[in-house]
């Protein structure tokens, strides 16, 4: 039987099959990429939501996983050299889980740093980026008589949709005919952008075509299907 008792999160949120990987999330364009992921290599893991209505993030025992107190978060019983490993930020878990399985990341490597590279896009810049916007549109600045912000986030969710359109023409995915962790980590913020009535008439992922076309095959997949729904409320 594998023992995760030394991390505190397990105090919490108990693990019923503690062989498996445990996933800490929520449902939101963040959340949804690291579930998505395990959907999509097959990996055997158990979700655990973390309510940010009863402000679990912030509990000590997700901040033992978790010191940033964001989602997801995960506690992989089988880590390298078979020990434990807690891992969080989206982008270090998807690398991590593509290394592990050998899947959704090429092993050449050339093309294995182009789509780090475009990972690192989306951490770096569609994620923060998208995130702004909608905290604004959503809360902080719906009353702000002053626009100047959100047309510094808008502008800037454009141009990056204008990088990513120019990218996707000619190419089924971002890295051509193969489907990789940079969709997963990209195309959950799009979808997120998309669907945000509060953006409507400030952007349009429809002016993308090419955006566009992608993000609807990336939501037939059966895995993302199932992803977006996990941890379930």
């Amino acid at each position: 039987m594998t023992d995760l008792s030394n991390f505190p999160v397990t105090r919490k949120w108990p693990p019923h099959h503690p062989e498996r990987l445990q996933l800490y999330s929520m449902t939101t364009p963040n959340g949804v990429k690291a579930a998505i992921m395990l959907e999509e290599i097959g990996l055997p893991y158990e979700a655990h939501r973390v309510s940010f209505e009863a402000n679990e993030q912030t509990s000590p025992e997700f901040l033992a996983l978790n010191p940033n107190n964001k989602i997801p978060a995960i506690l992989d019983p089988d880590g390298p050299g078979g020990e434990p490993l807690a891992l969080f930020e989206s982008g270090a878990i998807l690398l991590y889980l593509a290394e592990k399985t050998g899947k959704l990341l090429p092993t050449d490597p050339a093309a294995r740093y182009e789509t780090i590279q475009w990972v690192m896009f989306q951490v770096g810049g569609i994620g923060p980026m998208f995130g702004q916007l909608g905290f604004y549109l959503k809360f902080a600045g719906k009353d702000w008589e002053d626009k100047r912000p959100r047309d510094r986030y808008v502008g800037e969710a454009k141009r990056l949709l204008g990088v990513l359109d120019k990218r996707l023409q000619g190419r089924e995915w971002i890295m051509g005919g193969e489907y990789t962790i940079a969709d997963v980590i990209t195309f959950t913020w799009v979808n997120a952008l998309r669907s945000m009535p509060e953006a409507k008439g400030l952007i349009d992922v429809g002016d993308y075509p090419e955006v566009n076309r992608v993000v609807d095959v990336f939501l037939q997949r059966p895995a993302v299907v199932r992803g977006l729904k996990i941890p379930a409320a």
